[in-house]
């Protein structure tokens, strides 16, 4: 009877080639990521703009969240009763911003009323706090709306609903820019 030893090969080997894998798999997908990388495309904010983001004060923000959220239902109203609905009406059905609750009442206590010019129409907040949120201006222009705030205390609403109009009597139009970098830019 015979012994024959039989020694274990060296893991050394094994794990040299696990880890060159591993790297080439990493480096693999690292250079796919980088080719299908498309560069950040990123709108300037003019000076007769707000960002939504960075330039609104919270009770603002809250305000131009409800706007948006109110405008699809505006919009489905619109279709079917082919007329806008009255701030008097959207209050009725529970949609703010234009319900006279706390959360109105801490965002501004806003005083809604529906603007009609030759070629739009508009939903004017008029705020009784303007340092806690200017007055908004959600305008119509079709297929198309836009969020307008001015933070200077107004006596009546805008006669002239046109932009060029709207930025001369101080109001700043909302822009909502939302990138990759939402959650990772800090304002110091």
């Amino acid at each position: 009877m015979s012994v024959q030893v039989i020694r274990p090969a060296g893991a050394g080997h094994e794990t040299l080639h696990v880890c060159l894998l591993a790297l080439a798999i990493v480096l693999l997908a690292g250079l796919i990521v980088m080719s299908r990388a498309q560069p950040q495309q990123s709108v300037a904010v003019t000076s007769d703009q707000f960002d939504a983001r960075r330039d609104l004060r919270a009770a603002e923000q809250g305000i131009h969240t409800d706007l948006l959220v109110a405008l699809d239902e505006i919009r489905l109203y619109q279709e079917d009763e082919q007329h806008l609905p009255t701030p008097e009406q959207l209050a009725e059905e529970g949609f703010p911003p234009f319900i006279s609750d706390a959360s109105a009442v801490n965002r501004g206590a806003h005083a809604w009323q529906l603007l009609h010019s030759d070629t739009h129409a508009a939903y004017f907040g008029r705020s009784n706090a303007e340092d806690t949120a200017g007055s908004f201006l959600l305008r119509l222009d079709g297929e198309d709306a836009s969020v307008w705030l001015n933070r200077s205390p107004l006596d009546d609403a805008p006669h002239d609903l046109h932009e060029q109009a709207l930025s001369a009597a101080g109001w700043r139009q909302v822009f909502s820019e939302f990138d990759a970098g939402v959650t990772r830019q800090h304002r110091h």
